[in-house]
C-alpha cells in the first residue's frame, strides 16, 4: 500500500503548475485530513462536502475532551462510524446513528485496525477493521452519508446499529429524552430528542442495498435510554453491503429526502463528485511554496470550509433554537457556528473566499434571533449551547455590511443587534447572572467581579467588541444618535485598565481593584473561576485592539508604550505551563496561539515603529505551530479559526479589527499567491525582496496604508505587491 506521504507528494507534483493553471488540477490531493487529529487539534479524518450537514467518520470513543470529534489518531480501536460531528471543538456533540459491521455476531463489534490500512482524503475515508474482517469506506453528499462495507466472505454478516451512541463530555452516555425507531424490508428510520451540549432533535433514515434478514434487539446497558440492534444480512459472493443515511433536524420525512438528495448506489461516483467539488473550491486560493507548506495551506483551507454546517433540509425546512420547524425564505441555513472563535478571522475570510455564502450566514443569525429573541452565541444542529461570552454575532453582521453584502435586511439586522445588546437575556447557566445582563453592565460600565460568578473582565472587554460593531452598523444605516450611544459604551474597557500595571484588572461594585492580583494565571469557569475566560490578564488586555486599537495605544502612551508592552508580552514573561485545556499551548512568552484571545496580538507590531518584529513573530508562529503531521495543529481547530489565521498569515494580512471591513498587513509567508473567486476580479499577491520588514505596500501601483487595507480594494482585484 502506498503510504500517506507518497500519495501527497504525487498530488503535489500533479499540482505544480503556475497559479490559475489547468481547471482539472487535483488541488484536493494536497489536503491531508489527518493533520490536527493527534493531540488537541480535535479534527477528524472522515469525509464531508464543503459546509456539509453530515460528516460520517470513525469514533474511537464516545466521551472525553480528547474525543470531541470522536477521533484521536493514536487510539487503537474503532467503536463504529457515526454520521455527524464538529471539527476541532473543545466540547463533544453529535455522533448520531453509529454503525459497525462485522462477519461474526457479537454485541461488541469494536475493532482494532492497522494505521497503514487507513486512508483519508477530501470526500473519502477508508479503513480495514482487523477484528471484524471488513473494509469500511465512507463518502457523503451535502446532506447524506454513504457507507460501503467489503466483507472477507459472503453469507450471513452483521451490522451493529447503536442509537444510544453520541459524543458527550461529562457522562458515559449522551442523554436521550425520547426515541422511536422502525424497520422495513431494507431500511430503518426514527427520531430522538437528545440533551447534551444543547437540546436537539435528530431524525434519521437509513437504507441498505440488500434486504435485512434478521433484526435482534440487544439488552440495554446501564445508562442506556435508546436501543441498540444487530442486523443480519445474507450476502452473495461479492460480499458487499452499502448504506445511505440521511439525517435531519426536522422529522423522518426530512431525513428521507436528505438521504435521497442524489439517489443511486454508485459509491465511487459520489466520492468522485465530492472530490471534484473540493477541487473547485480549493482552487480559489493558490500559493507558490515548498511542498510541506502546500500541504499545510491546502489542509487549512479544507478545515476552514467544513463549517458552518448546512442545517436546512432539501426542502428548506430546519428546526430552530426554540424547537419549532421553520422554512428558509431562500438560500441555505447553517449551524455549528463557533462564533466566539470564528468572528476573529474565519468569518472575515469567508467574505473574501466564499462571498456567495455570506448573506445566508447572516440570514441564519437573524432567523435565529427571530426564534430565540436574541442573536446566537454558539449554535449546533440548530440548537443554542449558550457557550462562551460576549455577543460574537454582532461583529460578523457589521463586517458583512461594511464589505457591501446586501442580501439581508440591514434594518432587521440592526434591530436584532440592538435587541441582543440591550435586553437582559437572563441566566443561561444555573446561578450565572452575567451573560447579557445589560442592566448590570449599564449600571457600572463593566461587570463587577463581586456581582457575577466569574469572567468579569473578559465579559466586559468582549461586550465592547459587540458595542463597537453595533455602533458601526448604526452609523452605516444613518442612525447617528444610536451610533454614539453604542460607541460610548464600547469605550467602557478603559475603566478596567489598571494604571499601575497597565493591564485589564477586575473591579468590584465599589470600584476597588481585585486584590491580590495575579496577571499570569489563566482562569476558566470550568476549572478555576476567575476574571478571565480561558486566559489571563496579560492575554486578555489586548482585546480592545479588536475594535479600538488607537485608543489602546493612547492609553499606553503612544507607539513606544505599545511596543514596550508587546516586547514584554512576547519576550519578557515566562510561558504558562500545564494548562493546555485552557489553550495555554503553542506559547511564545505569554502569547498562546492555542487559544483565540491571542490571535491578533503579533499583528499589532504594525502600529509601532518596528513592524518587522511582528513580521518575524508571525512567520515563527506559522512555522512552529502548524505542521505537516497528525499533531500539526497545536490547540483546538475551533471550526476553522486556527486554519483561518494560517491562511491570512500566508497571504500577508489579517483582520485585526474584524467588524471594520479592513485588514492589517505584514509580510506574506509565500512569494506569490492568487485568489480567484468566480464572478469576482482576481487578486495576485507578490512578495518582492528578501527583507523582513514591509517597506511599501502597493495595489495596482498605488500605495496602500498597511494598517488599514480596505476589503473593497482587494476584491476589486489586481496585483498586491509587498516590497521588503
Amino acid at each position: 500500500m502506498i503510504d500517506r506521504r507518497t500519495l501527497l507528494a504525487m498530488a503535489a507534483a500533479a499540482c505544480a503548475s503556475p497559479l490559475f493553471g489547468r481547471a482539472e488540477e487535483d488541488r484536493a490531493g494536497l489536503v491531508d485530513p489527518f493533520i490536527g487529529t493527534d493531540g488537541t487539534g480535535h479534527t477528524f479524518p472522515g469525509p464531508s462536502r464543503p459546509f456539509g450537514m453530515i460528516q460520517p467518520g470513525p469514533d474511537n470513543a464516545a466521551s472525553g475532551w480528547d474525543f470531541t470529534s470522536g477521533y484521536q489518531y493514536r487510539a487503537p480501536r474503532i467503536l463504529g462510524f457515526s454520521q455527524n460531528r464538529a471539527s476541532g471543538t473543545g466540547i463533544p456533540e453529535l455522533g448520531d446513528v453509529l454503525l459497525q459491521p462485522g462477519i461474526e455476531r457479537r454485541e461488541d463489534l469494536s475493532s482494532t485496525y492497522a494505521k497503514a490500512s487507513e486512508v483519508a482524503r477530501p470526500g473519502y475515508y477508508a479503513v480495514t477493521l482487523a477484528d471484524n474482517g471488513v473494509r469500511v469506506e465512507l463518502t457523503s453528499t451535502l446532506r447524506s452519508a454513504f457507507h460501503r462495507y467489503r466483507f472477507a466472505r459472503g453469507g450471513r454478516v452483521w451490522l451493529l446499529v447503536d442509537l444510544q451512541h453520541g459524543l458527550t463530555f461529562r457522562t458515559d452516555r449522551q442523554p436521550v429524552q425520547s426515541v422511536g425507531n422502525s424497520f422495513s424490508a431494507n431500511a430503518f428510520e426514527g427520531e430522538a430528542v437528545r440533551q447534551n451540549w444543547t437540546s436537539r432533535h435528530v431524525a434519521w433514515s437509513v437504507q441498505f442495498d440488500q434486504a435485512i434478514a434478521a433484526v435482534e434487539t440487544l439488552s440495554p446497558r446501564a445508562g442506556d435510554a435508546a436501543p441498540r440492534y444487530l442486523l443480519g444480512f445474507d450476502l452473495g459472493a461479492d460480499a458487499v453491503l452499502q448504506a445511505r443515511i440521511g439525517l435531519s433536524t426536522t422529522d423522518c420525512d426530512g431525513a428521507r429526502r436528505n438521504r435521497d438528495e442524489r439517489g443511486g448506489w454508485d459509491f465511487d461516483a459520489v466520492a468522485a463528485e465530492s472530490r471534484s467539488e473540493w477541487n473547485t473550491l480549493l482552487g480559489r486560493v493558490r500559493i507558490e511554496a515548498p511542498q510541506e507548506r502546500q500541504y499545510i495551506f491546502a489542509t487549512a483551507l479544507y478545515h476552514l470550509f467544513l463549517h458552518p454546517s448546512v442545517v436546512s433540509d432539501v426542502d428548506g425546512r430546519w428546526r430552530g433554537p426554540d424547537g419549532s420547524v421553520r422554512q428558509a425564505a431562500k438560500g441555505l441555513r447553517y449551524s455549528t457556528l463557533s462564533l466566539w472563535d470564528s468572528f476573529r478571522a474565519a468569518n472575515p475570510l469567508y467574505t473574501l473566499l466564499v462571498p456567495e455564502r455570506v448573506d445566508d450566514f447572516v440570514n441564519t443569525l437573524l432567523d435565529h434571533r427571530d426564534a430565540a429573541g436574541r442573536l446566537p452565541k454558539w449554535p449546533i444542529w440548530g440548537g443554542e449551547t449558550g457557550t462562551m461570552i460576549g455577543e460574537p454575532a454582532l461583529p460578523v453582521i457589521a463586517d458583512a455590511w461594511a464589505k457591501g453584502f446586501r442580501g439581508f435586511d440591514g434594518c432587521r439586522a440592526l434591530a436584532a443587534m440592538v435587541a441582543t445588546s440591550t435586553r437582559d437575556a437572563g441566566p443561561l447557566y444555573p446561578g450565572d447572572d452575567s451573560l447579557s445582563v445589560w442592566s448590570l453592565y449599564d449600571r457600572y460600565g463593566y461587570y463587577p467581579f463581586d456581582r457575577v460568578r466569574g469572567e468579569a473582565v473578559s465579559r466586559s472587554l468582549e461586550a465592547g467588541i459587540g458595542d463597537a460593531a453595533t455602533a458601526r452598523m448604526a452609523a452605516m444605516l444613518g442612525k447617528p444618535a444610536m451610533a454614539r450611544r453604542f460607541a460610548t459604551r464600547a469605550g467602557g474597557w478603559r475603566m478596567l485598565i489598571d494604571p499601575q500595571t497597565r493591564l485589564a484588572r477586575g473591579r468590584d461594585s465599589k470600584g476597588q481593584w481585585r486584590a491580590p492580583f495575579d496577571p499570569l494565571t489563566p482562569t476558566s469557569p470550568l476549572n478555576n473561576p476567575g476574571d478571565y475566560t480561558e486566559a489571563n490578564a496579560w492575554q486578555y488586555t489586548w482585546t480592545p485592539a479588536l475594535h479600538d486599537v488607537h485608543g489602546l495605544i493612547a492609553t499606553w502612551g503612544g507607539k513606544a508604550g505599545l511596543k514596550a508592552m508587546l516586547d514584554r508580552f512576547f519576550f519578557g514573561l515566562p510561558a504558562t505551563k500545564g494548562a493546555e485545556f485552557l489553550g495555554q499551548e503553542a506559547m511564545i512568552g505569554q502569547y498562546a496561539h492555542g487559544n483565540e484571545p491571542s490571535h491578533h496580538i503579533a499583528w499589532l507590531y504594525a502600529f509601532t515603529d518596528t513592524p518587522e518584529i511582528g513580521h518575524r513573530l508571525i512567520a515563527r508562529i506559522a512555522h512552529d505551530f502548524y505542521r505537516d503531521s497528525p499533531a500539526g495543529i497545536l490547540g483546538n481547530e475551533d471550526a476553522g479559526q486556527m486554519s483561518a489565521w494560517y491562511v491570512f498569515a500566508a497571504l500577508g494580512f489579517y483582520p485585526v479589527d474584524p467588524s471594520s471591513g479592513t485588514y492589517v498587513a505584514a509580510v506574506p509567508l509565500v512569494d506569490r499567491a492568487a485568489i480567484a473567486v468566480p464572478g469576482h476580479h482576481a487578486l495576485v499577491i507578490e512578495r518582492r525582496g528578501a527583507g523582513d520588514r514591509l517597506k511599501v505596500l502597493r495595489l495596482q501601483g498605488h500605495a496602500v496604508p498597511p494598517t488599514r487595507m480596505a476589503h473593497g480594494a482587494l476584491v476589486a482585484g489586481g496585483r498586491l505587491v509587498f516590497e521588503t
